[in-house]
């Protein structure tokens, strides 16, 4: 076969496979992405790939890979309001600092412990890329649980979009020091006025869109470009430029391209591309982003791996699942933890926990950025790439308990406040205050 036929039956596969056994997976009870990953890491270098002639390939599909985290983060991002934001901005912002911080912090202390050849600036990395949340696995779960619209879940993607920023930010000045290492000031001043540049013009950009619709001259304008715009979808085609735009700024700041597709989706809302022109761009996007790039994205994330690079010995084996179990339980303890003390319920703290243990896009394409600058070697990117597959996997299957136990407490409020307003003798605006 020739190469362009080899990639095609590679794309066959991982889709296809990947579509069945998510499905698989869902009349099983658990996430479909959980099968979706382990199609991945079955097809790939770790067991198939190899007789199936696919062990070649690999690098021709990451392109396909920042398309699909591409259109992932924008819908995550249009599955969210800045009003949400809003609403959950403080505890968004304490939870996303803490489930970053504390696992960074002492991931270093641990990493150190776990590879005591490691170079420092390579422990730090290895630090950096266990301690993000994955946010657009997050939205994928969140979604798969009937959750993203939800006041919790709206808070966990807040969360996790800050985490993000912090991450992201600290990768900018590691990097700047890895490369200038005698200027340490001047790289946390460059990542601290990229970042401030970034998240300002986006606010400039809300804050405008805001003014003019209270004008009513945006919502003129959006229908005026409704009824004038000949070519077939010209929504979906525009949005599909800003969001590229987006993408392209913030990469161009050294922030990620992830970081602008998200949050051009937050922008993107009923009332800023109108509520007709919103709900016909909005079920395209989910219908190609659901039924593909999810599915070939995770099963990308487990195709990149070769497990068989960390070997099959007593201390390699010990040292690779001690850093599992770290990664898993410093955000389950840290997640779960801060979110008791604001106030969340124990199956809402606990469900949060399991919910920012998933690790996914940004720590992998950190962890290639890391690998193609020689940073990072071949097995340290498989053991960095291993630990991000565990936690995403552990991720939904812990939180489904949790999560039934606050679905079932919300049918139960809602069958008492049903049941409340047939009783006699209430007035209705007492029953409101109920």
């Amino acid at each position: 076969m020739n190469a362009t036929t080899i990639i095609v039956v590679g794309m066959f596969l991982l889709v296809g496979c990947s579509v069945l056994i998510g499905e698989l997976f869902v009349r099983l009870g658990q996430a479909a992405l959980v099968g979706q990953l382990l199609v991945g890491v079955i097809l790939g270098p770790t067991v198939l790939a190899g007789p199936l002639g696919l062990t070649s390939i690999a690098t021709s599909f990451s392109a396909l890979q920042v398309l699909a985290t591409f259109f992932i983060l924008v819908m995550a991002g249009m599955a969210i309001t800045p009003q949400q934001i809003r609403s959950t901005g403080l505890t968004a912002g304490v939870i996303g600092i803490v489930i970053f911080i504390v696992p960074f912090l002492v991931g270093a202390e641990i990493v150190r412990v776990i590879y005591p050849a490691l170079p420092t600036i390579e422990t730090l990395f290895v630090s950096l890329t266990i301690s993000i949340t994955a946010l657009p696995v997050l939205g994928v779960m969140l979604r798969e649980f009937d959750l993203l619209e939800s006041r919790f879940g709206a808070a966990l993607m807040n969360s996790a979009m800050i985490n993000e920023l912090c991450a992201v930010t600290v990768f900018a000045v590691l990097l700047q020091i890895y490369s200038h290492p005698n200027a340490v000031g001047l790289s946390i001043a460059t990542a601290a006025v990229t970042t401030g540049l970034f998240l300002s013009s986006i606010l400039a950009v809300y804050f405008l869109q805001r003014s003019l619709r209270q004008l009513k001259v945006w919502d003129r304008m959006v229908e005026r470009f409704r009824q004038s715009w000949r070519s077939r979808e010209g929504g979906f085609a525009v949005l599909m430029v800003i969001a590229l735009g987006a993408a392209l700024y913030s990469q161009l700041l050294g922030l990620t391209y992830l970081v602008g597709a998200f949050f051009c989706g937050l922008l993107i809302t009923p009332e800023s591309a109108g509520r007709r022109e919103h709900r016909s761009i909005s079920f395209i996007f989910e219908s190609v982003t659901w039924g593909f790039f999810i599915p070939l994205f995770f099963a990308l994330v487990g195709f990149s791996m070769d497990l068989k690079l960390i070997g099959f010995s007593v201390v390699p084996i010990v040292a690779f699942l001690a850093l599992v179990v770290y990664a898993i339980f410093s955000k389950i303890f840290a997640g779960a933890g801060i979110a008791r003390l604001l106030g969340w319920s124990a199956n809402e703290s606990l469900a949060a926990g399991f919910f920012v243990s998933s690790r996914g896009a940004v720590s992998t394409a950190m962890a290639v950025i890391l690998l193609n600058q020689g940073i990072y070697s071949t097995k340290l990117f498989t053991i960095v790439a291993a630990v991000g597959l565990i936690t995403t996997i552990v991720s939904p299957i812990g939180a489904r308990p949790f999560v039934r136990s606050i679905t079932a407490a919300q049918r139960e409020a809602d069958e008492k406040r049903t049941a409340a307003a047939f009783e006699p003798g209430i007035p209705p605006r007492r029953l409101i205050n109920r």
